[in-house]
């Protein structure tokens, strides 16, 4: 007998807390958020390292190319290696220099993404 009041106390604390739940929900709905990039900038990076060159010929290096998927600048950021990565070849592995070398980016051009329109 004792049994029954437990389970039926029970349900009802259940019911309670359901409905405290969805009126809840219905009387102050949460806001809905548009999805925004996680990065500072939306950018593809090609994959693979390429020559790059600047438009005013002054340089030829390889390196990475990334485009900025906002307005469409297409950038260089050199490797000076096959390497993915930024190396440092005036200065070999093994000496005391701890400082990872930094690629300063090279504007290759730019993508007009504003003509591509279907027809």
């Amino acid at each position: 007998m004792k049994l029954q009041y437990l389970s039926r106390a029970a349900l009802i604390v259940i019911a309670a807390l359901l409905a405290m739940h969805i009126f809840r929900e219905f009387s102050a709905p949460r806001e809905a958020h548009a999805q925004t990039y996680e990065l500072p900038h939306p950018v593809y990076v090609e994959p693979g390292v390429t020559m790059l060159r600047a438009p005013d010929g002054s340089r030829q290096v390889l390196g990475k190319v990334v485009v900025d998927l906002i307005n469409g600048n297409v950038w260089g950021f050199p490797t000076n290696t096959p390497s993915p990565y930024p190396v440092d070849t005036k200065n070999p592995v093994g000496l005391s220099n701890i400082e990872p070398p930094v690629s300063t980016p090279i504007f290759l051009g730019k993508f007009d993404f504003s003509k591509m329109t279907a027809n």
